[in-house]
Order: structure tokens, then sequence, then C-alpha cells
């Protein structure tokens, strides 16, 4: 290989003119350049490309590309000159108009060439070791503290708080009542408050469990799990939407919203719970790899069809699945280094593909749910199979043979059935010659043999094909024609107005004599009908023969006659063995729901780059899986599978001796009973993250949570029985003063309730609240997914009365309601609510139609238990409401309401309360 000769001649010059002049000074002749031309760019404020010239270890280490760039001794190659000097005009520093002269050029040459000089403890900053950050250390045993007043404290963690607030010069407020901690610990355990009954039963147990009592009834409710696993998802994004702009619906997420809800009420210990979500795959738990694909992702069909694109949106769909990782269980922003090394914490781009490579294997969509419930709605959904077979075979004996003369009942959008005589056949093509001046519209094209059974399913190994078509996305496709499912959403439609045909070919030749056919099998549309059509069949020897065709139909404008007259028993008969078809048909679907889960689903692992500025186009050297270097993790390269690599991963992140883990979610614990966690950035442990405000705490917590077994429900219990958490959340001035946000709670800070926990209560005390578990979602919109326009459900059946974490949640569009309440659209992950005080909020409690319905609910329930005399309504409505007796100030104005309004209006009234809103 031959050397360059300029780098050779430059270097020789730069020898010969250093030998005769005095060595570069950084301090006087180096550092003023780079103040002058470098700092804005480069400095403390700002690291282009990931260069900080201000710092002499940073500067020597260099930015995310061509680092070094200062190589001593080699000023003719060290990128820094090369960029200085404009050899690449695409990489020029400073820019055109700020270019240096030729003499601070030769100056900065000399001194790289007389071996980059640089004298310490002259930076103008010094630059910590981000390895050496607090979070990145091993957890501590801190000795618990033994504050002055040894009265207060009920249990370690209490010294730990009495003893920051004492150091401060504060001391902690009285206990609250019996009657405010159980509306308390109520809602943060179940989301729910207490009845009557349980306040009245509380306050008159002299036992001195009674309070441990309480919790453990309040952990053991199934009540526990649903409203725990709401923060989780919050957390993790889920949503029964794909996202992004078209917002498919994604019908078969809820599997794992109520994974996470039997996993928080079996107390399943929090490292099992983690290596469930991303590897249950490996023990029978398949709806806990939910975990893996919550995030947004386009799916096939909604991605460009050139290479580069499906490259970007693969790309895309790993980095949702490296960042929930990272900041789920974390608390680490790794996502940032996707680009570049990360800016503030010691994660490098090559850290952030090495945790790509642990996914490189894994892809969201639908796949069989191996289950208890899946196994037995598959042998139930067979079962209910053999009667669709059955009953369509009595159904075809009320229709007349194709052609025979008779006219058959008129073509509708629902179904249409042409028989004829058994035939043998390969393949068959409808074939439309109709439609008015629109593209045809199939949803579902079916074909029975003589038994009865579908054989044009495309899990019967047949394969459509068509004339033409028009893709729309997860709504229109080929491949939706034979797919067993109906409606417009899973519908055929053709490219050319009036005409076009679909056929289906077998595996092998079939005798079939029943074509069925449908434009919308739901009943939702009706354009696009076919009018005048015929059916074809070929056997092997590839000879087409018309079997059936429209001729003999009834016209649609007779059917509207015929509705005006008595039916024929023959279409009596039809029209219930069709209903009873349809209902076996809908019942199936429920079952197919159950066999089938949005989650994880796992090939062979892709090879894994790093990214030049993460752009898949340029591609630079091969990286196997690997655990940040930070933490000095096993380096474990490709030879493992795709499942052992995750398993790997699972197990690192599960150790107890992960610094990360057990802090991470005892911190989230601890934010979501006080409000604020001891970190009060809980998904960024990082250098950008705050302090804690007690580390120690935060470190004993940790160590109780492991010794625990990882028990979350324990943790639960340490807390909400500690006297920090019963004391009273009473305004104390001289508290106030110190500490306003009572960070270092010398009260409990009062907070609203959220959105969903408002809506069930609501619910809960009018007597409506529906506490059927489990299941898809219920709708809060007329439509489950699209572009935009949804219009909100304003009156539920008894389905849409669940509690609201049962709702089919659309990304990215809030509850009409109640998402004005800082309810989450699960575009970005919430680790922690924002508390907003908008006029909306009270407009929506005031004059939504729900909120009507609920006021006028609760009216008829006060009047349904306690008759109509006023002040028997009102004092049961503060009971069922408030969790207490009204006062008797109270008392006097609200009976005056309801004498002269009603007790609706009334009702309307309290339901807006502050005490309504807000934990005591």
């Amino acid at each position: 290989m031959n050397t360059p000769v300029f780098p050779l001649v430059f270097s020789v010059l730069l020898a010969a003119a250093s030998s005769q002049a005095a060595p570069v000074d950084f301090i006087k002749d180096v550092r003023p350049i780079f103040e002058e031309h470098c700092y804005s760019c480069h400095g403390a404020e700002k690291q282009k490309g990931g260069l900080r010239l201000d710092v002499k270890s940073a500067a020597l280490k260099g930015g995310d590309e061509h680092a070094p760039n200062i190589l001593p001794g080699k000023a003719a190659t060290s990128p820094l000159i090369i960029f200085i000097k404009g050899e690449d005009e695409d990489m020029l520093m400073p820019p055109k108009g700020k270019r240096l002269s030729a003499a601070q050029v030769e100056t900065l040459s000399r001194w790289i060439q007389e071996g980059a000089l640089w004298p310490d403890g002259v930076d103008s900053v010094s630059l910590r070791d981000p390895k050496a950050h607090w979070s990145f250390q091993p957890v501590s045993d801190p000795k618990v503290p033994e504050p002055g007043n040894q009265a207060w404290p009920g249990s370690p963690l209490d010294r730990f708080i009495l003893g920051r607030l004492e150091k401060e010069g504060l001391s902690p407020n009285p206990e609250a009542s019996r009657a405010e901690w159980l509306r308390r610990v109520s809602f943060d355990l179940t989301g729910l408050p207490p009845s009557p009954k349980q306040r009245q039963a509380f306050e008159a147990d002299p036992r001195p469990d009674a309070y441990e009592r309480v919790v453990d009834e309040l952990l053991g409710s199934p009540r526990y799990g649903e409203q725990w696993a709401q923060h989780w998802l919050d957390l993790v994004r889920y949503a029964d939407t794909h996202g992004f702009e078209v917002n498919t619906e994604r019908p078969n997420a809820w599997p794992y919203r109520d994974y996470v809800i039997r996993a928080f009420n079996a107390d399943t210990p929090y490292d099992q719970f983690i290596r469930e979500q991303i590897a249950g795959d490996t023990t029978g738990k398949d709806a806990a790899t939910g975990f893996l694909v919550t995030a947004s992702v386009l799916l096939p069909g909604q991605i460009g069809a050139d290479d580069a694109s499906k490259r970007l949106a693969r790309q895309d769909s790993i980095d949702e699945i490296v960042v929930n990782t990272s900041q789920t269980f974390l608390g680490l922003s790794v996502g940032c280094a996707r680009c570049h090394n990360h800016k503030f914490d010691p994660i490098t781009a090559r850290d952030y593909y090495a945790m790509q490579a642990f996914f490189s294997g894994v892809h969201y969509s639908d796949r069989p749910f191996h289950s208890p419930e899946g196994v037995a709605a598959k042998a139930k959904a067979a079962e209910a199979q053999k009667e669709i077979a059955a009953l369509i075979i009595k159904r075809r004996n009320t229709q007349p043979i194709a052609q025979s003369g008779e006219a058959r009942p008129p073509i509708t959008a629902k179904i249409n059935i042409d028989r004829f005589a058994p035939v043998r056949a390969k393949q068959l093509r409808f074939t439309v010659e109709e439609t008015g001046n629109l593209e045809p519209c199939i949803d579902e094209l079916e074909v029975f043999n003589s038994a009865g059974v579908n054989v044009a399913l495309a899990t019967a190994g047949a394969q459509p094909s068509a004339s033409g078509q028009t893709i729309v996305a997860d709504r229109h496709d080929l491949r939706f024609l034979n797919d067993g499912k109906y409606g417009n959403s899973r519908s055929w439609l053709g490219n050319e107005k009036g005409r076009g045909w679909v056929a289906v070919e077998f595996p092998e030749e079939q005798s079939i004599e029943t074509v069925v056919w449908s434009r919308d099998r739901n009943g939702k549309a009706a354009d696009r009908l076919t009018t005048r059509y015929f059916v074809e069949v070929a056997d092997a020897s590839g000879q087409w023969r018309r079997v059936a065709d429209s001729s003999d139909r009834a016209p649609t404008d007779t059917a509207k006659t015929a509705q005006k007259t008595a039916p024929t028993a023959a279409q009596e008969e039809f029209d219930r063995i069709s209903g009873m078809i349809r209902n076996t048909e809908a019942y199936i679907q429920a079952l197919a729901a159950a066999q089938r889960v949005f989650a994880g689903s796992f090939g062979a692992p892709e090879v894994i780059r790093v990214l030049s500025r993460g752009n898949p186009e340029q591609p630079k050297e091969e990286v196997g899986p690997a655990v940040p270097a930070v933490f000095g993790g096993p380096q474990l390269g490709g030879e493992l599978n795709e499942q052992e690599r995750r398993v790997a991963l699972a197990n690192w992140i599960a150790d107890p001796k992960n610094p990360m883990t057990a802090r991470v979610m005892v911190n989230r614990i601890w934010q979501w009973h006080f409000g604020t966690g001891i970190v009060d950035t809980p998904s960024d442990f990082g250098l950008m993250g705050t302090k804690p405000s007690h580390p120690e705490l935060l470190d004993w917590l940790a160590g109780e949570f492991v010794r625990g077994g990882w028990s979350m429900k324990k943790l639960h219990k340490l807390i909400v029985l500690s006297s920090t958490y019963r004391q009273s959340s009473r305004h104390n001035a001289a508290g106030a003063a110190k500490d306003a946000e009572a960070r270092l709670l010398w009260r409990f800070p009062p907070r609203r309730i959220e959105a969903e926990n408002l809506r069930d209560t609501l619910l809960a005390v009018n007597g409506q609240l529906n506490l059927e578990m489990f299941g898809s979602g219920f709708d809060l919109f007329d439509r489950r997914g699209g572009l935009s326009g949804f219009k909100p459900v304003e009156v539920f059946n008894p389905k849409g009365l669940k509690r609201m974490i049962y709702a089919h949640k659309v990304r990215r569009e809030p509850d009409a309601v109640f998402g004005a309440f800082d309810c989450p659209d699960a575009g970005l992950s919430t680790s922690r609510r924002r508390e907003s005080t908008t006029p909306i909020q009270a407009l929506n409690l005031l004059n939504s139609r729900f909120a009507l319905d609920m006021a006028a609910a609760l009216a008829a329930r006060l009047k349904k238990d306690v008759g109509d005399e006023p002040t028997r309504q009102v004092s049961q409505a503060y009971e069922l409401a408030l969790g207490r007796p009204a006062l008797p100030a109270e008392m006097a104005d609200a009976v005056s309401v309801v004498e002269k309004h009603g007790a609706a209006a009334f009702c309307r009234a309290l339901l807006n309360s502050n005490e309504f809103l807000f934990l005591p």
C-alpha cells in the first residue's frame, strides 16, 4: 500500500518549522483560538457531533464520528486539522464566514505535531466520571437513623423521614383520622372508595391490628390488580390501536392488559414479572410478552414498498422495544444513543445497538395464544363450527337450485347464497358485472361442499386471486377475501368501477354445491353492492363453466314490496336459520379472540450493526447482544439463539445485584403512593435525572424489596402502615414555608384522584359499576381505530359500565369526558401523570351527558335506599360520595337544594366538590 505523499511532506515541513520556533503554548496560543472559534459549537453549552474542546479529557477522546479528532504527533491526518483546512468541504469547521486564519491553522497544526501538549488543571471546568454517578453504584445497606423524637416513628422507614425533617427543623403532621386514612388507602390500593359499611366497621374496630386488617383486605381484593395495572400500562404505553397516522385497531392486545392485572393480584414477584414480560414464551406466559410490543408500530401495507423504507420501519420497531425495556426496568434513556453516544450518560452507540441485538428476532404481530383459556376456546370453536356446518346444510335446502326458473331472494348487502348441483372444481371464479358507478367490494367469499365445510378458507389452503384490487391498509386487501372474518374492514375492493372478478383455487379438486358471498356481513355498509354477477368453476383441466348467476334473483325493489306482505314459511325458516348461523359465527369470532394475542412473535435473530447517525443506509461494524459496558455485564456475542438472548437479558435485569432495577421499581411504587418519587424523574436515573430526596431511604427500601422476595404487596403494606403515610394532609405554615411541595413529607401530599378512578367512582357510588373482569375492551367511541373523527359514546350498555381499565383504548384519542383529567393517550410513556386544573374539567363534570346520567342515577339510588325524605337522602349521599357524615351546616344547605331543585341537582353539585375529587 502506497503512503500518501502530502502527509509526509507536511510532517517534514512542520518538523523543520518546529525545530526553529519555540514550542506552541496551549494556554497562550491554542486555547484563545478554541475560545474564539470553537466553544460556541463544541463547548459547555453545545457539543455538535459529540465533540467538546473546552475540557482536555473530552477533547482528546473526540466526538461521535472520526474519533479521536486530535492525533498527537500526526497533524496532517488529524481530523481536526483536515476539517479546519477545508480539505473535506462537507465537514468544514468552523462554517464559512468564520474561517481560521492561515496563522491560526499553522499554530494548531504545530501544537498537534509537537504532541498536543495540554497541561493538567487548566480546563475551565472539570468533567466528572459519569460512571461514578450514584445510580450506577451498588445498592448500599444504610444504617437506620436514630432521630430525636422516638415516639413518632412506626418503622425504620419513618426514621429515615423523621431524621431528614429534624435536620431541616421540621416536624411531621398529626395523624389523619381513621375515615381519612381509610378513604386514602382504599383509593391508593383499589382505585375505589370504601363503602359506608366499611368505614363504620373500621372506626368501631378496637383491635390493635385494625389498620393491618384493612390493608390485607384491600391487597386481597381483585380491585387491587385493576388499580395497579393501570399505573403499569401508563408506563409501557399500552393501547388497543397501532398508532401513527393510520392508527388501526389492535384487536388482540387486551390479553396483555389482563395478564398485568392477574400478575399484580397474584403478587407475582417483581423479578419474575420482569422475566415473564421479556421471555414469557419460555414459561407459558405468552400474553406477558405483549410488553415487548405495546408501543406504536407501522404494519405491512403501511410502510413504503422500497427496501429503504422497510429497513427504517424495522429499525423504528426494534428501537421501541429497547426504549421500553430500558426506561421501564432500568430508568435509563438508552434510546438517545441511537444516533450518537449519549450526551450525558455513559451509554455509547455501540451499547445501544448491542441492546438491539437482544431483540433482533422480535416482531410485532398477532399469534396463537398458548394458554388454558385459548385451548378451551379452540375446542369450543370447533364444536360451534360443526353446528354451523349442519345449519348451512339445513338452510341450503330452503333455497332453490340456481337456474331452476324459480325466483330467489333479492340480493342483499348482508348475505347471498347460490346453490347448484354438486360439481367437481379446482377453482371458482365470481365475476361482477354491475355495482353502479363504484368499485365492487366483497367481504367474504365462501364455498361449501356437501358436508357443509367451507373449502375456500385461506386456513384450508385456498389461494385467492383477482382482476385487480385497491389496497387500503388493514381494511381492504385481497387476503381478506377468504380469511373467515366478516365486515367492511376485512374485505376485497376492486379497482374498476362497476366490474371485476375474484377467484379461489383449492389445494385439490373439491365437490362443491354452494357459494355464499356478502358485501358486508355485519350490515354496516351497503354501497358498492354487486347487483349483477355470474359464478364459474374450473376443474383440474382448467376449463371454465358457469354454474350460477343473478338472473333468477328477485329485483331489489320487489323485496321492498314483499316486506309489506307476510313472508312465506320457507323465507321465515331461511331467516331463522340465518340468524342462528350469525349468532354462532359471532360466538366463534369471540372465541377466536381468546386464541390469539398481539404479543412478541419470534424468529431468527437479524444481524445488527452500529448505524452511522442511526441511518439504516449507513451500517458499520456488526455487534452482538451485550448490556451497556458501564454495568460491566456479560458480552454475550452472537452464539445464543433468539430466545436465549432474551432470557439472558431478563436474568441480568432481574439480578438482585443490578443497581438499577430494585431502586427504579421501589421509587415508582413510592411515587404512586405519595404523588412524587424519592427520585422525581422516575424513568431517568441518569445524570440528567434529579438526585434522590432521601438516598439512604431509597437504598434501604430497595434492599427490603429484594429481601422480601420482590413482593410488591409487602412493600405496599410497609408504606401504607407507616406513620409517614398515616399523617394528616392538613396545611402547616412552617412546613409550607420551607418545603411547599412536601417533598420531605412533613404531611401527606394531597392530590386529585386519577381520571379512571373518577369514572369508576361515579359508577360505584350510584351502584351501577359492573365489576366483571377481563376480556376485550368496551367502546368509548363509535370507531375502534382509524385516522380521526371519533364520535364519543355517551350512553353505555352494561359492558360499558365496567372499570375504565377495560375500555378499548384508542391511541392519541383521549376520552371525551375524562381525558381532560390528564388521562394519558398512550402516545408516550407516562411514568408520572401531570395534574392540571382547567375549566374544561369542571364543564365536563357538570354538563356532559355521562355526568348528568351519573347524578340522576345517584338520586335514584338514594330514593331506593332511604326513600323520599330529603334529610335521609342528603345523609346517605355524603356517606356514599365523601365517606363521612354531613356536617350540620352542610345538611341544612343541602336539604334546601333538594327541596327546591330535586335530589339530582344536589347530587350533581356533590359529585363536583373538591372533596369528592381529592384524596384526604
